[in-house]
This record gives C-alpha cells, sequence and structure tokens, in this order.
C-alpha cells in the first residue's frame, strides 16, 4: 500500500505544478488580452473625439438651339458648385466647430457672355465651454469674401463692385452658445469686433461697402447673434439655415445687417442629390443699388436663389 501511495502523491504533485503553470500563463495571456483592448478602447475614444467630414455638389446645364422657331439663345451653358467641410472637436466641457462654406457658379450665353453667378467663402471657427444645460461660454471668429470679381450690369461696360477680399468681413466675438440639441445653435454677444476690408484702390476710392473714401479697412463694434439651424427634416430632405444680425453702435445702430443663407438638400441616391439655395443681404452701407423711379443710388435686399440637380459626393 505504501509503495502505491508514494508515485500517487508524486504524479498528484506533478499534475498541480502543471495546472498552477498553466493558470499563472492564462493569467497572464488574460491580462494582455484586457490591457489590449483598454488601449484600443483608448485609440477609437480619441479618434471620437474629432469628427470631420464634408458634401460636395456640382451642377452642369448646356443647351443649344438650331432654326428653333420659339427663339432663345443659341448656346447656353452654366455650372454651380458647393463645398461644406466641417471638423469639430468634443472632450469633456470643451467643443471647437470648425466650418468651411464654398460657393461658385458660372453662366455663359450666347446674347449676355459669361458671368458669375454665385460666388462665396465663408469660414466659422466657434470654440465653446459648457457652463451649464445647454449654455456654452464662447468664442467665434468668422471670416466671409469671395473667389473673383463681381460687376453690375445696369451699364456699359457694366461697373466693377467686388474683388477678392473687396469685400471681406472678418469678425470676432466673445459671448454665449444656446444648443438644446445638436441641430440648433445660437450664438449671441453684446459686444463684437468686425473689420471690413476692401483691398481693391479703385472700390476703396470711390467709398465701396462704407468704408472712408480712399481708406481699405472700416472698424465696426456692435451686438452680434447667430442662429444655426442644420437637420435632415424628412428622409434624405436636409435643411442647412444661418441667420446672422449685426448692429454697429458707432454708425445709425438701428440698421441691422442681415445676412441669411438657406439651403434645401435632396438626396436622389448616392451620387445625384437636387439643391435649392436662397440667400438674402441687407447691408445699409451698400448703396449700389439704382432706384428705378427716383435714379438714386441706395441699400437694397440683395437676394440670391439657386436651383440645381447633378453630381453630390459625401465623405
Amino acid at each position: 500500500m505504501k509503495t502505491l501511495l508514494r508515485p500517487a502523491l508524486l504524479l498528484c504533485c506533478f499534475l498541480t505544478g502543471i495546472s498552477l503553470a498553466k493558470a499563472q500563463q492564462w493569467s497572464k495571456e488574460r491580462e494582455e488580452l484586457i490591457d489590449k483592448k483598454f488601449k484600443l478602447v483608448q485609440e477609437d475614444t480619441a479618434q471620437i473625439r474629432w469628427r470631420r467630414g464634408g458634401i460636395f455638389n456640382v451642377n452642369i446645364n448646356q443647351g443649344t438651339l438650331s432654326n428653333w422657331a420659339a427663339g432663345g439663345d443659341k448656346f447656353s451653358f452654366s455650372i454651380a458648385s458647393t463645398f461644406t467641410g466641417y471638423i469639430a472637436y468634443r472632450q469633456g466641457r470643451h467643443t471647437w466647430d470648425n466650418v468651411l462654406d464654398l460657393a461658385y457658379g458660372y453662366v455663359r450665353t450666347t446674347s449676355l457672355g459669361a458671368r458669375k453667378s454665385d460666388d462665396r467663402i465663408d469660414l466659422t471657427s466657434k470654440y465653446g465651454y459648457n457652463i451649464g444645460d445647454h449654455w456654452y461660454a464662447s468664442a467665434l471668429l468668422n471670416v466671409r469674401t469671395q473667389f473673383t470679381n463681381g460687376y453690375l450690369y445696369d451699364s456699359v461696360p457694366p461697373r466693377l463692385t467686388s474683388r477678392f477680399f473687396s469685400p471681406a468681413y472678418v469678425l470676432l466675438a466673445p459671448g454665449f452658445d444656446y444648443k438644446p440639441n445638436d441641430a440648433l445653435s445660437v450664438f449671441m454677444t453684446p459686444i463684437s469686433t468686425r473689420w471690413l476690408f476692401v483691398m481693391d484702390d479703385y472700390l476703396a476710392s470711390q467709398g465701396a461697402y462704407g468704408v472712408d473714401t480712399g481708406k481699405h479697412v472700416l472698424l465696426q463694434v456692435g451686438a452680434y447673434v447667430s442662429v444655426n439651424y442644420n437637420k435632415e427634416i424628412m428622409k434624405n430632405v436636409i435643411l442647412k439655415s444661418r441667420l446672422d444680425l449685426f448692429s454697429d453702435y458707432r454708425h445709425n445702430p438701428q440698421n441691422i445687417d442681415i445676412f441669411m443663407t438657406n439651403a434645401l438638400m435632396l438626396k436622389v441616391n448616392k451620387y445625384i442629390s437636387a439643391n435649392l439655395n436662397v440667400d438674402l443681404i441687407y447691408d445699409d452701407d451698400v448703396k449700389e443699388f439704382v432706384n428705378e423711379k427716383t435714379g438714386v443710388k441706395g441699400p437694397r435686399l440683395q437676394v440670391k436663389q439657386v436651383i440645381g440637380v447633378g453630381f453630390s459626393a459625401r465623405f
């Protein structure tokens, strides 16, 4: 009996040693796996802090007429393109949103020649720090100008009215941002600084856009409100709207400058979309428009409307 007991005890000790060694190995592998997963989660979380994307649309139309009894231009061609790109950061109470809106349109007809139909560069950068339910202490920077020369065709030759950075609006504002949901943002401040640039010598010599004659920069200080709404109002239909209001304390504060842009985007499929854009601008300092009844130049509500169907790409 003793002869059998000793080998059995040795076998048990051997098996126990193997089991302990295997258990330690499994424990080590488990810890390594957990650590690896934790690092992957950390990396994924760090990536989620940054969001980036955009949408590009281009619409092209072309037509020709030959011996067409109903009349019309023999040749017409138009192209309209828009791009919206964004980079957003979220970490704890901190937010940082950057949006770039670009637009350019071109029209050419036999009777009218070549003209642009749209032209915009609009960059907004906004930082926010959450101070309560839906409220953020924020700082906003906005730059708005255009790419190429603009003309009014009320005379021969047409009158030059704008160029790149003529005008350009650069606004810097500390304030408060109200965000009740992901679709709506209302930024407001009682004090903001806006610089109006007219870098073209000819336009500056005419005192265009309210700058002093011969000057290139006008400093404005006033209240500012910016309302942004961006939401898929129904399946494959997105409404993007923005309203900016600015009152210059130093010059006719009752005459509020208005800039409003609206875009309704209908997604047909992955690559085809239809777009309706309506922009409204009122600036009391833009006195380029002639009253047909009195013949006197003065400010007017500026309206631009563009409809297009064409190629769309999201990324």
